[in-house]
């Protein structure tokens, strides 16, 4: 299915908002599931619906087995992909969007 404005082998980033545990707002960008590529600036969100699979970066791929082990297990089982710029707070952002969820369209709309 494409977006508005996308052409035959293009895909749009659609904007996602959602809330982390802390109550901060992210503006997560879509990814394609089945063709998207790391960058070291970014942060991921692997999720099944609204429920966050697995966080993180080409960092903790590298350097963490158990996230690795974590990332594969998602893929396995996702249904979106979402990106964001990695926060200086990377750690702490990470942290937060494991229990993020994604908020209602209406409120996504107001902000």
């Amino acid at each position: 299915m494409r977006h508005r404005g996308e052409t035959a082998g293009q895909h749009q980033p659609a904007l996602s908002q959602w809330a982390g545990l802390s109550g901060r707002a992210y503006a997560l960008s879509s990814e394609r599931l089945d063709s998207f590529a790391m960058s070291e600036s970014h942060l991921y969100v692997i999720a099944k619906g609204g429920h966050v699979l697995w966080v993180g970066s080409t960092q903790e791929l590298v350097a963490d087995p158990m996230s690795r082990r974590r990332f594969r297990l998602a893929l396995d089982c996702a249904t979106h992909v979402f990106r964001l710029t990695a926060p200086e707070d990377r750690l702490a952002a990470i942290w937060d969007l494991e229990q993020a969820f994604p908020q209602p369209e209406s409120v996504a709309q107001a902000a």
